[in-house]
């Protein structure tokens, strides 16, 4: 997927209070970011942010970042964050593969993962984020009972998805593959894809996953 480039996003993001610089240097501090103990909650790859800002109006005693790695998506999630007046939601532009260098074990509670770029080829599929690979990388850094929530429209990501967690060593606590006509529908919150892809009538796979103990 190409994305256009705005020009001057580097510099917004740069300059805004919302997002962590030098990331790297937060590990086994996030507690003083934030300026409390609360538990911590990260949406890796967050789009233009409607998800994670929601959960953080709804939940302000859970402290939210939200990951983006491209910049000109993350800017218009800044754009939204301006209007807000929150204390308990960053945001960082990094690759989601850096995470065990910015994270202590155990300093996150949960992990989302909303319609992630589906790698069709092959050849591509470590780079999914429900890969093995991707899966060892949150391991690093949740706690002994954090989760990660995973939502997607594509068939395919959630079929390989529901193969590769496990073969990582996560047990599946729940999944649906119609997520809008389920049980699990309630308390759901929707991503700007997800309503565009529910108003088409696609349904919407979903599941939860944590780490075995051995």
């Amino acid at each position: 997927m190409r994305l256009r480039h705005i020009k001057g996003a580097e510099e917004e993001i740069l300059n805004s209070p919302y997002v962590i610089q030098q990331p790297e240097a937060k590990k086994g501090r996030w507690n003083e970011v934030f300026g409390n103990n609360h538990p911590i909650k990260i949406e890796v790859g967050m789009g233009k942010g409607k998800f994670i800002m929601e959960l953080a109006q709804r939940n302000p005693h859970i402290n939210y970042i939200g990951i983006e790695r491209y910049s000109s998506v993350l800017l218009r999630g800044l754009q939204k964050r301006g209007e807000l007046e929150l204390s308990n939601i960053f945001f960082m532009c990094v690759d989601a593969k850096e995470l065990g260098n910015i994270f202590e074990k155990g300093e996150v509670s949960g992990i989302y993962l909303n319609f992630s770029d589906p790698w069709p080829k092959d050849r591509h599929a470590k780079r999914r984020l429900t890969s093995r690979e991707f899966m060892n990388v949150y391991d690093q850094i949740l706690d002994d009972n954090g989760k990660v929530e995973f939502k997607t429209d594509n068939r395919p990501l959630f079929d390989y998805s529901m193969e590769s967690i496990p073969e990582a060593g996560w047990k599946i606590e729940m999944h649906t593959y119609d997520l809008h006509h389920s049980d699990y529908v309630q308390g759901n919150v929707m991503t700007e894809y997800e309503e565009k892809f529910v108003a088409k009538g696609n349904p919407i796979c979903k599941l939860i996953a944590f780490r075995q103990k051995s």
